[in-house]
């Protein structure tokens, strides 16, 4: 169902590697990917939790809703970006991609994909 809409959303994000819609368990709904030897599930759970654990944080401190968290690796840019309260897209950006489009990119996705969650 979002996975035509996810493989255009990725298509428009140069350098990016892999991008996967999660639940709010950090369970893969639908995933799009050029490189079949990420562990996208355990990853994208990872990341939920720890976004979802910031986002408790800031409840309490009265700092609003975590929107997108970046994390540069060795290896690649990983950002979360929430679409509602249920649902997240987790995108894995290679070196040669660019943070500020991609974040740009999944704010526009967020648009593309809310009605439909």
């Amino acid at each position: 169902m979002f996975l035509d809409k996810l493989k255009t959303i990725r298509q428009r994000i140069p350098g990016s590697v892999a991008l996967t819609l999660v639940d709010r368990d950090g369970i893969p709904v639908e995933t799009t990917s050029s490189d079949p030897s990420l562990d996208l599930e355990a990853l994208a759970a990872e990341l939920v939790i720890q976004v979802r654990s910031m986002t408790e944080n800031h409840r309490e401190l009265a700092a609003g809703e975590v929107r997108q968290l970046g994390v540069a690796t060795q290896d690649a840019t990983l950002i979360v970006s929430s679409l509602t309260q249920d649902y997240y897209l987790v995108l894995v950006l290679g070196e040669e991609g660019i943070y500020g489009q991609a974040r740009f990119e999944l704010r526009r996705a967020a648009l593309l994909l809310d009605p439909e969650l």
